[in-house]
């Protein structure tokens, strides 16, 4: 009986061994989730990111849900529009006919105003178009420092110029001079170069010049130029967020203007059709413009060959002193290392020069009547 009672109470205390189970591990696919969570929140910051990075698509011109088109506009080889305005005499009446290419954040209306008398007597025609992605003319963004040139070259044979035309670039546009120089000098009566951009890894300036120059820029442009030739995928994330300053030029700081240009800022009240400028977005116009303008170029202008070694035509190059938006240094290097370059420095100028009184009329009658 003892030994029946000592297996009663050996099998109760099994029963409770198996009432009482020990705890499972956690199952494998609930430890490898959280294994993986630090894993998807990075891969999600990483998207969201990269979003921040993208430009949003432009709104071109013409197409469902864009601006309209309000002026002519001329469609280029490969399919492409550039919208254009023309100035001075009748085409088929002119003795010289003038393309004028636009600078930073301007459009074709911000052509050289060149009189009405000064175009009579010298039988002026000037046209002025859009650079892609400004205003009304099809974005590129396949541009680069050559192609504008040949952009410059279909909108003449468009319009049909003839054989030969004469050039005016200004600021950003006249950056653009060097590559028309380089591309296309058969085509070129003659080059005004008005206060253009440099950039400031071109192969030829020595590192005092271009030093000197670099600090003349605002701390803030200092690094949206750096981004532009350093880190492209940057440059519309640098330029739109609101951190810290981007380009002082985008956001119309005063402290880039002299004290002559202050003087003509009043002039930009005419404007009306600013907001026409941006139209289609900054990323394809603004920034294009600098990644293009500050990035890293094939060749280098101060190497340049003389595009005119019989005296076929003469480029003149115009710079104020007291810039403070494109550096004189810059200009001055070049005049000094291309003696083919005719060099006029205005010493109380700032960058705003083609726009003061008598200075459209002084800059065309220079070019036309060079060799005359």
């Amino acid at each position: 009986m003892a030994d029946s009672g000592k297996k009663r109470d050996g099998s109760a205390n099994g029963a409770e061994k198996k009432a009482s189970p020990t705890p499972k591990p956690p199952s494998s696919s609930t430890s490898g989730f959280s294994k993986n969570v630090p894993l998807l929140v990075f891969v999600l910051l990483l998207g969201l990111l990269y979003r921040q990075l993208q430009p949003p698509a432009p709104k071109i011109c013409g197409t469902p849900g864009g601006p309209p088109v309000t002026g002519p506009r001329l469609q280029l080889k490969d399919g492409r529009h550039l919208a254009y305005h023309e100035y001075g005499v009748p085409k088929d009446q002119a003795k010289h006919k003038i393309i004028f290419v636009h600078g930073f954040d301007s459009c074709r209306y911000d052509a050289l105003q060149v009189s009405p008398e000064l175009a009579e007597e010298l039988g002026v025609y000037l046209v002025s178009f859009d650079r892609p992605g400004y205003g009304e003319s099809d974005p590129h963004p396949g541009r680069t420092e050559d192609s504008i040139a040949f952009d410059i070259e279909g909108l003449a044979d468009g319009l049909q110029l003839g054989p030969k035309f004469y050039l005016i670039g200004y600021s950003m546009g006249g950056e653009i001079m060097w590559s028309c120089l380089k591309n296309i000098p058969h085509r070129l009566a003659g080059v005004s170069i008005l206060g253009p951009v440099g950039n400031y890894w071109w192969s030829g300036y020595p590192s005092n010049v271009s030093t000197e120059a670099w600090y003349v820029q605002l701390p803030q442009d200092q690094w949206a130029v750096r981004v532009a030739h350093h880190a492209p995928w940057l440059a519309y994330w640098w330029n739109t967020q609101k951190l810290f300053p981007a380009s002082s030029v985008i956001s119309f700081n005063p402290a880039i203007l002299s004290r002559e240009d202050l003087t003509v800022i009043p002039k930009f009240a005419y404007r009306t059709y600013a907001g026409q400028v941006r139209q289609q977005g900054e990323h394809e116009s603004l920034h294009r413009d600098m990644l293009v303008g500050f990035g890293k170029w094939g060749w280098s202008p101060l190497e340049m060959e003389n595009p005119f070694p019989a005296g076929e035509a003469a480029v003149h190059l115009w710079h104020g002193a007291e810039d403070l938006i494109v550096p004189v240094q810059l200009s001055r290097h070049i005049a000094q290392r291309l003696p083919w370059v005719r060099y006029h420095e205005l010493p109380t100028a700032g960058h705003l020069f083609p726009i003061t009184e008598g200075m459209p009329d002084l800059i065309v009658r220079s070019m036309l009547l060079t060799d005359e």
